[in-house]
C-alpha cells in the first residue's frame, strides 16, 4: 500500500542521507519503523490486559509454597 507524507525538504534530505549511510533506503527505513511501532503497540496492549487481568484474582492469603509446588505423589 502506498501512503503519502508531507515532510520539508530539509528534513527528507537529511533523512534520505541517513537511510544511505546505514545502506538502507528511506522507503524502507520507514517500513521497518512502522513495523517496530505496531509491534510494541501489541505487546503493551496484552501486557495491559495482563495486568488488568491479574488485579482481578484474590487469593485470599494464599500464597505458593516451593515444597508443595515440587512435591512428587
Amino acid at each position: 500500500m502506498n501512503i503519502t507524507l508531507s515532510v520539508d525538504e530539509k528534513t527528507l534530505r537529511e533523512a534520505r542521507k541517513v537511510a544511505a549511510a546505514m545502506g538502507k533506503s528511506l522507503n524502507q527505513i520507514i517500513r521497518e519503523d512502522l513495523e517496530r511501532f505496531t509491534r510494541k503497540l501489541t505487546r503493551n496492549d496484552a501486557l495491559d490486559e495482563f495486568k488488568q487481568l491479574a488485579e482481578q484474582g484474590d487469593s485470599k492469603g494464599w500464597r505458593f509454597n516451593r515444597d508443595e509446588l515440587h512435591e512428587r505423589t
